[in-house]
């Protein structure tokens, strides 16, 4: 049971840990706690020293000592106890309840992959389409109330997820994607910009993000590369483009003795660069897998939706009690004052 729903007249109120489960708002108040005693015995030595004295001769065996002779103290106790129990109170013992509401407006993101031939390259390891599989991995790991989805394309261009916050079947679509889900060759750039837009003209989303990876070189499709981002821009969808892969010769397979076959690399940078300009985005070239990882944690870092909370704070305070305490154990004080324990003969 909590010990701070107890009712007032439990000796609950006085343990340690009830003291320590409170807060409280004047601490200062309880320094003064431990002077009280001093107070009194300074007290008891001004009496002592300024209060007349009657000299008396009285025969040693009729003065006698006895326990009962220290009630005359209680109540010198009880007011002491009454000045604990105000300070104890002027310290405002009090528990405070803070409860967070936190919301935030999640980002809408596609990443676009590129799984054209050129993307089993090995210039990254195992290859760039794998390479950009395990970045777009950890890049949906650190996301928080996003929605993501996935757009892939090689001649032609298809939404394999619609938007959504399930990242566990995002992971999953991430495993199946192969070189074999579409069967035109190609890298048809623009259609896979033209199929961002359609998935995301209609997202109320503050802020629109396509992330779009590829070797750079659009060979296909019936849709122009610049007037998809311009159309994609229209609809205020920040754009950032991610060539990946070296220029010049890379190796790509193996020949009959198992030795890295070389091929010639080109990459086509101006459509890229223009593409990430229009869609208000930037333009990463990367030619390792430190490298596209590190692009991604920026665009990570870019793309934060802003996070709004709210804080309640609950406060009850439990100074009357004491306060209580403190005027129960004054009356008992005023009832001993005024009785047989007060009025005897000082020492």
């Amino acid at each position: 049971m909590d010990k701070l729903t107890s009712p007032w007249y439990s000796l609950d109120w006085f343990s340690l840990s009830t003291f320590n489960a409170l807060t409280w708002e004047n601490k200062f108040f309880l320094y003064f706690i431990p002077a009280i005693p001093l107070l009194f015995i300074f007290r008891w030595l001004i009496r002592y020293w300024l209060n007349q004295k009657l000299p008396v001769a009285l025969i040693k065996s009729d003065l006698k000592s006895s326990p009962t002779n220290a009630v005359r103290f209680l109540p010198e106790l009880f007011l002491m106890a009454v000045l604990a129990l105000i300070l104890v109170a002027l310290a405002r013992p009090q528990r405070s309840n803070e409860k967070v509401e936190q919301w935030t407006e999640g980002i809408d993101i596609m990443i676009a992959l590129d799984i054209s031939q050129s993307m089993q390259i090995e210039d990254f390891q195992p290859n760039r389409l794998q390479a950009a599989k395990q970045v777009a991995r950890d890049f949906i790991k650190g996301r928080l109330q996003d929605r993501i989805g996935l757009i892939v394309f090689s001649g032609d261009a298809f939404s394999l997820a619609p938007l959504t916050t399930d990242y566990e079947l995002l992971y999953a679509y991430l495993n199946d994607i192969t070189f074999d889900m579409i069967e035109s060759r190609g890298t048809a750039i623009g259609s896979a910009l033209g199929v961002v837009t359609n998935r995301m003209r209609e997202s109320e989303s503050k802020s629109k993000v396509c992330i779009l990876i590829s070797d750079g070189d659009n060979t296909a499709g019936n849709i122009d590369p610049i007037t998809s981002a311009e159309l994609a821009a229209a609809y205020n969808i920040k754009i950032y483009t991610i060539v990946v892969g070296k220029e010049g010769l890379v190796p790509f397979g193996k020949d009959y003795f198992g030795r890295p076959q070389m091929v010639e690399n080109t990459v086509d940078e101006t459509t890229m660069r223009k593409i990430a300009s229009i869609g208000n985005g930037e333009f990463f070239r990367v030619t390792d897998n430190e490298a596209l990882k590190s692009v991604f944690q920026r665009i990570d870092k870019y793309e934060k939706a802003e996070i709004k909370e709210n804080r309640f704070k609950d406060t009850s305070d439990f100074y009357f009690i004491y306060l209580q305490w403190a005027m129960i154990l004054f009356l008992v004080w005023l009832a001993l004052k005024s009785s047989f324990l007060t009025n005897v003969l000082q020492d």
